[in-house]
């Protein structure tokens, strides 16, 4: 099979298309002939060699989260799927491929009104986003902030946000014209991190009460204006690190706020646990996704071969939703 190999760490010239073996599955996976699959921040960061796939990997180092592709073969533990069946599905890495071997358990039949595209898009970050919003506990009424609102992860949170019932939803990002197709999603306040100061804006959106939960993937250098953003029993979740990983936490401001800061990740957790995640998906936000009400937006599809494209596109910061490779 084809598939897209990191041939050694650095830009995404070290990005080549080769023949590999073909995975082999086992008595609990799938074998799936892949259709189309997401570009993720994570491929970026394990093409430079900070973050590499977690368990046993082939040969090659190949990347990839998310997938959506047709059922070749099933294992015989397997049950729910059959050979023929669209799936899309998480996996730990090489998803640029071809072909993939992935635990049934990690997927979830296609609904017919999504796209290859669409569902190649879908898992990694639409399950990130509703996992990350579960863990901070938002109830009905409360009101949230998204960084990176025009991103995967948070064009998914927001309109997860709004599915669970939030009353006002904020978000950043950094030109005016992603905060307007935000709001065409259902964003309440858009922030221009560039040109505003986002705890000011919260503060004055919310009447000077803060928000109830907060959603970051840029770390280190936010921290500080994130946590004068919380009302009290405020929680605040880190998905990514953008903006670094080490920071001076005030906790002064910790205790009287009484707030609560946590931090998670997808790729890396124990089956069982991410199993979880795919079936709290597949629940809560996949029948959404089939009425139209939830939307997976695409911003560019590139062909295979132009993977190294897709990565200095998403490194530019130009796309708005998800990145997505067309097999």
């Amino acid at each position: 099979m084809r598939a897209v190999v990191i041939a050694r760490p650095g830009g995404p010239e070290v990005l080549e298309v080769r023949e590999v073996a073909d995975p082999v599955p086992g008595p609990d996976d799938l074998l799936v002939r892949v259709r189309a699959a997401g570009v993720n921040r994570a491929d970026i960061l394990q093409r430079m060699g900070g973050y590499p796939q977690p368990g046993p990997r082939g040969p090659h180092e190949i990347p990839g989260l998310e997938f959506a592709g047709e059922v070749l073969e099933a294992g015989w533990r397997v049950e729910g799927f059959r050979p023929g069946d669209r799936v899309m599905g998480l996996l730990a890495g090489e998803g640029y491929a071809e072909l993939v071997s992935v635990n049934a358990r990690h997927c979830v039949l296609v609904p017919p009104s999504l796209s290859w595209e669409e569902a190649g898009g879908t898992p990694e970050t639409a399950i990130t986003a509703l996992d990350a919003l579960l863990q901070c506990g938002l109830a009905p009424g409360e009101r949230v902030l998204i960084h990176a609102v025009g991103s995967g992860v948070g064009t998914h949170a927001l309109q997860i946000a709004k599915m669970m019932g939030a009353s006002l939803v904020l978000g950043t990002a950094g030109s005016d014209e992603k905060l307007a197709r935000a709001r065409e999603l259902g964003l309440d306040v858009g922030i221009n991190y560039r040109t505003e100061s986002f705890p000011d804006v919260v503060r004055e959106a919310t009447e000077g009460r803060g928000v109830d939960v907060i959603l970051d993937v840029v770390g280190a250098s936010y921290l500080d204006e994130n946590l004068r953003s919380l009302s009290p029993k405020g929680r605040m979740i880190v998905v990514g690190l953008l903006g670094g990983s080490k920071a001076e936490l005030d906790l002064g401001m910790l205790l009287r706020g009484r707030l609560q800061v946590r931090g998670t990740t997808l790729r890396a957790r124990p089956l069982e646990e991410k199993a979880a995640a795919v079936r709290a998906f597949e629940r809560m936000v996949l029948p959404h996704l089939a009425s139209g009400r939830i939307r997976t937006v695409v911003d560019r599809v590139f062909p295979l071969e132009q993977v190294a494209d897709a990565h200095r596109y998403m490194e530019a910061n130009a796309n708005f939703g998800k990145i997505v490779l067309r097999l």
